[in-house]
This record gives C-alpha cells, sequence and structure tokens, in this order.
C-alpha cells in the first residue's frame, strides 16, 4: 500500500517530505508518493497539518 494524496486538501508544506525516513513522498506543486519507496509508515500522514494524506 501507499500513501495517497488529497491534491485539493494538499498545501505542499513540504512537512511530509522533511519526516519521511525513507525519502518515500516528493512536494512540488503538491505531496506524491513514491510507490517504490513507500512502506506505510505513516509518519507523513500524521504530521499533515491540513489532514491530506491517508494509508
Amino acid at each position: 500500500m501507499v500513501v495517497k494524496v488529497d491534491e485539493d486538501t494538499c498545501i505542499a508544506c513540504g512537512q511530509c517530505e522533511e519526516v519521511c525516513p525513507v525519502d518515500g513522498i516528493k512536494v512540488n506543486a503538491v505531496a506524491v508518493a513514491d510507490e517504490s519507496k513507500c512502506e506505510d509508515i505513516g509518519d507523513c500522514v500524521e504530521i499533515c497539518p491540513v489532514d491530506a494524506l491517508s494509508l
């Protein structure tokens, strides 16, 4: 499973990218999870200030 991003809610703050221990998410206009790296750890989901991420 990979982190799901609600693109309409994401504010591209970058907190999820900073907290990901496996470099599995990148932020440009919105956050984008890398399916090959994401390990469903969930740190990004917990830190998102607008609840734009889910497992």
